[in-house]
């Protein structure tokens, strides 16, 4: 079967959504470690690979780099000794003092690892195993763009050309970390590219499922708790909690710094509330003291249109207690900075422990094995 008849055919389909997070896509790789083994043991087969089981792996930002990885058929020990290795050369790469007016770090050392495995293919190339989603913004207009290889998705003709190794880097060209990538994007037109976590979709989870099942996409794979699976691992979400002194204190350069962080928690959760509203999810989150986890809040769960999990260890103290990695709080907020490549060991060591912890094998319907 080839990609393309794939992701055409009947029958249950199931996605994989990978949170942004700069370097604390290390803390994903955990969980993707035991989702491998987990799905490997189950189907008795040791040399199953991640994109064997989901028909589409999306992310953003640095969950597209191994989605992408996944996507043409990496397995998961390859990309976490990859990813460990390319997470200190990437934050190592500082710019000169005038260089960093425009961004504080250098991307060679992502670009010549992405031509090195990706090669010249482009988006929409067969090669692919499975189908893969990537989100990035088009800072030149404004625009989210959610790029799917799936062959009935508008403006795939277009796209398809596309270099994916600058598609990757376009997704990951986090404004001040990075430089924004230009694109030609078919017909004669550039454009040029930023970080998809500068959107509603640096959890992509809800885009992913939209992009799957609205009738605008094309795609239009079918909605119920048995047809359609949703798999959504985070890089640690959390959020800062300030005196209320320090905050009625803030100067303008304290809430430039403040309010990305406050939007991107933001959006994570009402992706989150979305999802576990139309789902049936049997490891639901909390979304906060009022709303509990909401799951199946608008539908009946014989009506759920869709099985979700959301896997993530949040950097606070109580999770980390949890996981058996207790941490002062100024050791968590070490922990939390996107760009401090130190943390990326810590980082993997949480994720370990949080999928050993919150990944079980009875949190996949049955409905879904190969």
């Amino acid at each position: 079967m080839t990609l393309h008849e794939r992701l055409r055919s009947p029958g249950p389909k199931r996605i994989l959504a990978l949170d942004g997070g700069g370097i604390r896509g290390a803390l994903t790789l955990g969980f993707l470690e035991k989702l491998e083994a987990l799905l490997r043991q189950r189907h008795n087969n040791p040399r199953l690979l991640l994109c064997d089981y989901f028909d589409l792996i999306g992310g953003t930002s640095t969950g597209s780099i191994i989605a992408t990885l996944l996507a043409v058929g990496k397995d998961t020990a390859f990309i976490k000794k990859m990813y460990l290795e390319l997470g200190g050369e990437i934050f190592a790469q500082r710019r000169g003092i005038f260089g960093m007016l425009s961004a504080k770090f250098k991307e060679d050392a992502l670009r010549a690892q992405l031509k090195k495995h990706l090669g010249d293919r482009p988006f929409g190339d067969e090669s692919l195993k499975t189908g893969l989603g990537i989100i990035a913004k088009r800072a030149d207009t404004g625009g989210t763009w959610p790029l799917v290889n799936h062959p009935d998705m508008p403006y795939f003709d277009r796209n398809r050309e596309m270099p994916l190794r600058n598609v990757v880097r376009a997704s990951t060209a986090a404004p001040t970390y990075f430089l924004p990538e230009k694109i030609n994007v078919g017909a004669g037109e550039e454009g040029a590219f930023v970080d998809g976590g500068v959107s509603m979709a640096n959890n992509p989870a809800l885009q992913l499922f939209l992009i799957a099942t609205l009738p605008a996409y094309n795609i239009r794979w079918a909605t119920s708790a048995d047809q359609l699976l949703v798999v959504s691992v985070g890089t640690g979400a959390t959020r800062s909690k300030f005196k209320i002194d320090d905050v009625l204190d803030n100067r303008l350069w304290d809430w430039a710094a403040a309010v990305p962080n406050m939007l991107m928690y933001d959006a994570n959760m009402q992706n989150q509330l979305i999802l576990q509203t139309l789902a049936r999810s049997p490891h639901a989150q909390k979304i906060d003291r009022a709303l509990g986890t909401s799951v199946g809040g608008l539908l009946p769960e014989d009506r759920a249109l869709l099985h979700y999990l959301r896997y993530d260890a949040p950097l606070n103290e109580e999770v980390m207690a949890e996981i058996g990695l207790p941490k002062s709080l100024a050791e968590i907020e070490k922990l939390r900075e996107m760009s401090d490549a130190e943390n990326r060991f810590e980082l993997a060591k949480i994720g370990e422990k949080a999928a050993a912890k919150y990944v079980k094998s009875e949190h996949l319907p049955a409905s879904f094995d190969l």
